[in-house]
């Protein structure tokens, strides 16, 4: 706390010349010879500094030494004016490793032209509204954009040679495997269904095994956000558990360590709101 309280004062110091009155020649000296800092170090806060002149809620991070510099660097590519309050919130709350995926991202989110860039957050995140989430999030352009990078798809021997005879015979083997995978999807969708209709409140926070197949059913062994291929760790309530005591599978996704940190500092934010306004 004390090294980034001293870091924070350094940009004070450099714009008054206070490290001269000091008798050090330099605010690198100054940095060095008191707080250990290397002049990359000290470069680094007052270019952070300047980065967040216009962004008073994060500077106050920074200058009051709330925040290593370490986390507040990894934000500085996506802070605005217009966000800069719930990147706040995050920073303090989430560990190193989860804003690195925040970054990532709202990079993708950016990169890719959302028109609606907080409500995809909202859904990405949250999962709030499922129809919605149906409709954005596996969306064509959003799967063919996080997919972009992954491994290339791996058949077995056997399966190609049957989708090669196949192709062979006249038969379009695309539109068969498309009818598989909607034949899957509907299948998928009535068990949800079924398991949603009879979904009960509970004290327990044990989610019963065939809530748990039918997820891994949808989403195999990793994380439900698009882009991210991380193994999912635990299982996120999208509804407050602690408000409907239920495992409705309609609000349950599977998420990686950092996206539930994220998922859950999200919804800090609309807990916030909420009780704000009552």
């Amino acid at each position: 706390m004390a090294r980034r309280k001293f870091a924070g004062l350094l940009p004070e110091v450099f714009k008054r010349k206070l490290y001269a009155k000091k008798g050090f020649c330099s605010i690198f000296e100054f940095a060095a010879k008191l707080a250990g800092m290397s002049e990359e170090q000290v470069r680094l806060v007052l270019n952070l500094e300047r980065k967040f002149d216009d962004k008073p809620v994060l500077k106050a991070l920074l200058v009051n030494g709330e925040v290593s510099v370490n986390k507040l660097v990894r934000v500085a590519s996506i802070a605005t004016v217009e966000n800069q309050e719930i990147l706040a919130q995050q920073v303090i709350i989430l560990p190193k490793t989860a804003i690195d995926t925040l970054v990532r991202d709202e990079r993708f989110i950016r990169e890719n032209g959302f028109n609606k860039a907080n409500s995809m957050r909202e859904v990405v995140y949250v999962h709030s509204n499922p129809q919605q989430n149906e409709l954005d999030v596996n969306s064509a352009a959003t799967t063919k954009a996080s997919c972009k990078d992954n491994s290339t798809l791996k058949l077995t021997d056997e399966v190609y040679v049957k989708l090669l005879e196949l192709q062979q015979k006249g038969i379009d083997v695309n539109s068969l495997i498309l009818e598989f995978l909607c034949k899957r999807e509907i299948e998928i969708a009535q068990e949800k269904e079924e398991l949603s209709a009879q979904a009960v409140p509970t004290e327990s926070r044990y989610i019963p095994v065939r809530i748990r197949d039918v997820l891994k059913k949808e989403y195999g062994e990793k994380c439900s956000i698009h882009g991210c291929f991380k193994p999912s760790t635990q299982i996120h309530h999208s509804q407050r558990f602690s408000v409907g005591r239920m495992h409705d599978p309609k609000f349950l996704v599977p998420l990686c360590a950092e996206h539930h940190a994220i998922a859950h500092c999200v919804d800090l934010k609309y807990q916030v709101h909420h009780d704000t306004a009552i």
